[in-house]
Parts: C-alpha cells; sequence; structure tokens
C-alpha cells in the first residue's frame, strides 16, 4: 500500500516529530508525505496504545482521527474476556465452537480483531488453517472504503486471514446482506427451532457520535447507526449485541431506552472512563452492573436503574474513624453507591461527598484492601477550616496533593489560602459533611 520511497521515508523517520516532517513537502517528490505522516504518526500512537500491532512490521496505519477514536489494546482486550464469557455461559462447548461474530461499525478494527481472536479459541481448527475448515464466522462491515482496504492488508498480519470484509453500512448490511447466497453466510438464514443446534451469534457496534456537522452527540438515538431503530432488525439472526457508547452517556436512561439491557460495564483506565459496554439479549431479565477499572473488578445486581443513596455516617463519630474510602472512576460514574456501602459496610459523610468511611471500627483486612475498588486512606486528622484547627492539624505539612468534594473552594484556591505546595506523600480531602460542616481530611496511602 506503500511505494518504495514512501516505505523507506517512514523507515527513516519513524521517531520524528510529524509536525516537522510535513514541512518537507518539496524535498521528498516520490514520498506520498500525507501517507507517510500518516504511517509515522500512527505507529507512534501504537506504540502506547497499541503495542502488540506496533510491534508487527507491515502494519498499515489509519489517519490520525481513526487513530484518536479506535480502542486501546487493553479495553479490546476487556471485550474479548466479555464475549469468551458469554459464549462460555450461555452455550454448550460444543454450540460454541461455531460461534459467529459480526462487527457492524468495523473502524480501525482494533475491537474487531480482539473480539474475533476470543471467539475462535472455541474453534476445532487452529490459527484459522483454512476458510473451509473452521466453523467460526468472522464478518466485518465498514462504510470507510479505505477502512477496508487497511483491514483486507492488516488481518493476515494480525492472524485473521479468513474474514468477510463488507464496504456497507450498517443499516444496508441487515436489509440485504451482501453474501446472503454464499455457504459462509447461512446464520443470516432464518433461524432453527431446535435449539440443541443453534449457532450462537453475536453482534458489536460502535455507533458514529459525530453529527453530520461534526459536532458530537450523546443521546443514543443521534447516534449512527441508531440502535433503537435496528434493534428488532438485529433479533432476527443474533443472540447477544454488544454496544460500545460514550462513558459521557447517561447509561441509565439508555438502559431504560434499550429495554433489555443483562449487563452494562463501565470500563476505565488508570481511572479514567474510557467507555460504557452493553450487553442486550432478546428476553427481559436483571441487569447486572461491571465497574472495571484496570484490575479492579465490582459487579452487583440491580432490580432497577435509579441511583441508590448510601446510609450516612454519624458526624459525631467522625473523630474515631482512622480509613477514608475513595471510589474509582468507574463506581463513580455508576452513581449506586448504596450497594457499595453495603458490600463493604461502609456511610457517606455526607450525600454528595462520595467520600466513605466504614462502619466498623476494625482495621481494613488485605481482602478488603485488595478488593475495594478505589483507594483507601489512613486518616491522620480531620480539621475545621478554624485558624487555628488548621495550624494545630497541617503542622509539619508543606507539601500534599489536594482534592475537593463538595467544597465552596477549587484546589488550587484552597492551596494557595493553605500555602501548601503540590506533590508529596499526604493528601488533603476539602468536603462538606452532612449537617453542613466544611473539613479537611488529612491522610495518607493505606498499606
Amino acid at each position: 500500500m506503500l511505494n518504495e520511497a514512501t516505505r523507506q521515508f517512514v523507515c527513516q523517520h519513524g521517531d520524528d516529530d510529524v509536525r516537522r516532517l510535513a514541512l518537507q513537502a518539496h524535498a521528498t517528490p516520490d514520498v506520498d508525505l500525507p501517507m507517510a505522516l500518516d504511517q509515522i504518526r500512527g505507529r507512534q500512537t501504537a506504540r502506547q496504545k497499541l503495542p502488540s500491532w506496533a510491534a508487527i512490521d507491515g502494519i498499515v496505519y489509519p489517519p490520525h482521527l481513526s487513530m484518536e477514536q479506535c480502542s486501546s489494546e487493553q479495553t479490546a482486550q476487556y471485550k474479548a474476556q466479555l464475549l469468551a464469557r458469554l459464549l462460555q455461559s450461555d452455550f454448550s462447548i460444543e454450540s460454541a465452537k461455531n460461534a459467529h461474530f459480526i462487527d457492524l461499525t468495523g473502524g480501525f478494527g482494533v475491537d474487531f480483531v480482539a473480539m474475533a481472536q476470543a471467539v475462535s479459541i472455541f474453534s476445532e481448527q487452529e490459527n484459522f488453517s483454512s476458510q473451509d475448515d473452521h466453523q467460526n464466522r468472522f464478518v466485518y462491515v465498514e462504510r470507510n472504503e479505505h477502512l477496508c482496504d487497511l483491514a483486507r492488508h492488516n488481518f493476515p498480519l494480525l492472524g485473521l486471514p479468513n474474514v468477510e470484509i463488507v464496504c456497507d453500512t450498517a443499516e444496508n448490511f441487515l436489509e440485504n446482506p451482501p453474501s446472503l447466497h454464499t455457504p459462509r453466510s447461512s446464520f443470516l438464514l432464518p433461524r432453527k427451532t431446535n435449539t440443541e443446534h443453534l449457532t450462537p451469534t453475536i453482534i458489536f457496534l460502535d455507533p458514529a457520535r459525530r453529527d453530520a456537522h461534526g459536532q458530537r452527540t450523546y443521546a443514543l438515538a443521534d447516534c449512527t447507526p441508531n440502535v433503537l431503530e435496528l434493534r428488532d432488525e438485529l433479533f432476527k439472526i443474533v443472540d447477544f449485541i454488544v454496544l460500545k457508547l460514550s462513558p459521557m452517556l447517561d447509561w441509565h436512561r439508555t438502559v431504560e431506552e434499550l429495554k433489555t439491557v443483562s449487563e452494562v460495564h463501565i470500563v476505565s483506565v488508570a481511572n479514567e472512563c474510557k467507555e460504557l459496554l452493553l450487553v442486550i439479549q432478546k428476553k427481559a431479565q436483571k441487569t447486572r452492573i461491571f465497574c472495571v477499572n484496570d484490575q479492579q473488578r465490582f459487579s452487583y445486581e440491580v432490580e432497577n436503574n435509579e441511583k441508590t443513596v448510601p446510609c450516612i455516617a454519624e458526624t459525631a463519630s467522625l473523630s474515631e474513624k482512622k480509613h477514608l474510602y475513595i471510589p474509582n472512576s468507574s463506581v463513580m460514574k455508576s452513581g449506586r453507591f448504596a450497594e457499595l456501602c453495603n458490600h463493604f459496610h461502609l456511610a457517606a459523610l455526607a450525600p454528595n461527598s462520595h467520600l466513605f468511611v466504614s462502619t466498623d471500627e476494625s482495621e481494613p483486612s488485605d481482602a478488603k484492601i485488595d478488593d475495594f475498588p478505589g483507594k483507601i486512606f489512613q486518616i491522620s486528622a480531620i480539621s475545621s477550616m478554624n485558624k487555628r484547627d488548621l495550624r494545630e492539624n497541617l503542622q509539619g505539612i508543606d507539601r500534599a496533593n489536594i482534592a475537593t468534594r463538595n467544597f465552596p473552594m477549587k484546589p488550587e484556591e484552597l492551596r494557595r489560602r493553605l500555602k501548601i505546595k503540590e506533590g508529596g506523600d499526604n493528601y488533603i480531602f476539602a468536603t462538606t459533611l452532612a449537617n453542613g460542616k466544611h473539613v479537611l481530611i488529612v491522610c495518607k496511602h493505606a498499606i
């Protein structure tokens, strides 16, 4: 896909500043400079975002926007684990070996590759030895012809040589499957009624979250394709729909709109919420929420989608508390704090603080420290904003990490008032208690 001059240019300048290279157009007449810059910038991005892809010679990368929007390898692998679990838990191993996977919004293909590889583990044939031998079906649908060209080039390098690549919209594909008349697309024919012989099929969608003018959209109905409109059509051919959505979306409202969401996965990396994953099934059932942040996992089942209110700690007993519990970003996004408190025996300092203390006086066990989806701090002092109290409780602290929760001052403003530099191993959480009192909680990470 690259001419020889362009390929050599990419090899020679793989670590260089793309902005400076862009000024060399006049000096490189035989080089397809836009393509070369996409490859250099793409590989530099992939080293951090997709390390296993970056390690493969010959991978061709898309323009910057597609690289920016594609999943990281870490989140893609989480989806792969999700698919493997769905197949193992809902189908016999024998039927799961024949599972089919369709990605209706292929993009650069990072999610597609990870999820297709997860489905393939149920195949009797290893390494996709031949199109006729292996029983799984993998279909990549993408409306952008250039991305389809990249998929045709890259997928064999990534171990997926036998993928059906369809350049079309999701809507058109569902209305007129282009390969309906070929044996490999038999999974698009009417489903068999004998459940022992059903072949499980999973469809993945990552709807575009920008309108025709390039503006971001967050409502599910405003995304392309519109899953609300396609839902009934999809369930004519699939067992599961896995839907990737923006973390900015209100998942409570989305669950109500889609009606039969069995799982909600709130996925964070390094405590930054990256995406929502919804598993939709045909029949209505309870919804299970999965809060994921790197290796931290916390899940619970809910009867309804309403946010829950945790119990509130007694203000009078706060001086006796030794540890402060702060949930990670996925738990924060879930809004279900009562479940967190019930599971870990916690109480909130106030309804809107999202800071918690233990309801018992014992030291947190090693298991509790390991399992808690967030961070645990050891409290050294709880100070009012009174100057005398501040002097006493902050004595000897000239450097600290400051955060505010439900507090009338921003961290920068509070830092100037306290005359404390940033950094160090001390933490100060400024918040408002249930009785309206402003306090500073001084602490360090629990060991």
